[in-house]
């Protein structure tokens, strides 16, 4: 096996030529959908690698609680350098556990406190705040998907404009694009 297991590692690495060939040669629904599902797998893979270099390569430590199969010889002479690595592998996880779940928190605080905002609005789809300056954005919730846009924005924009804005950003919660964006922020955090 020797070198083979930090293949996935490595095969991030491969991600950007791909992407360049699906931008110029793929519709682009077709390219985000291929570029996130990518992504996630190379994260998931990597992440998973680092954990089971982790564990072979610290199965020697004292005090270690995993059983006597995983530090048998065998199963480390698999992963070259396995002390070296398994201790290096152990901040890594950690490091991309800990981003992961710190993203996934601050999605959810701000998609709540979002809601929370607007919770005393109609249940409409679309919310119109009165603001000086101008922004629009989609806000996905379920049930309760809504575009918001303030009135500077609505102002200065013609009626077939309006029309358009709505249908963008309508667009946005109809195609879930707020998974996708969410998926590869955690993939681009397990493979910076």
């Amino acid at each position: 096996m020797g070198v083979f297991v930090f293949l996935p590692l490595v095969l991030p690495l491969t991600a950007w030529p791909i992407a360049r060939l699906a931008e110029q040669h793929l519709h682009p629904r077709t390219a985000t959908r291929l570029l996130t599902a990518v992504a996630a797998v190379m994260a998931l893979c990597s992440t998973l690698c680092l954990a089971l270099v982790m564990v072979v390569g610290t199965a020697q430590l004292p005090g270690n609680p995993l059983p006597d199969g995983w530090s048998d010889p065998e199963v480390r002479a698999a992963v070259p350098y396995d002390e070296v690595v398994g201790k290096a592998a152990i901040p890594a996880l950690c490091a991309v556990v800990a981003a992961s779940a710190r993203a996934l928190w601050r999605h959810g605080r701000v998609r709540r406190r979002a809601h929370r905002a607007l919770a005393g609005l109609p249940g409409t789809g679309v919310a119109v705040l009165p603001d000086d300056v101008p922004y629009a954005y989609a806000l996905p919730g379920g049930r309760r998907d809504r575009v918001v846009v303030s009135t500077a924005l609505l102002d200065c924009l013609e009626s077939g404009e309006r029309r358009a804005l709505f249908a963008h950003e309508r667009a946005h919660l109809a195609a879930g694009h707020h998974r996708f964006l969410l998926a590869v922020r955690l993939a681009a955090l397990a493979n910076p």
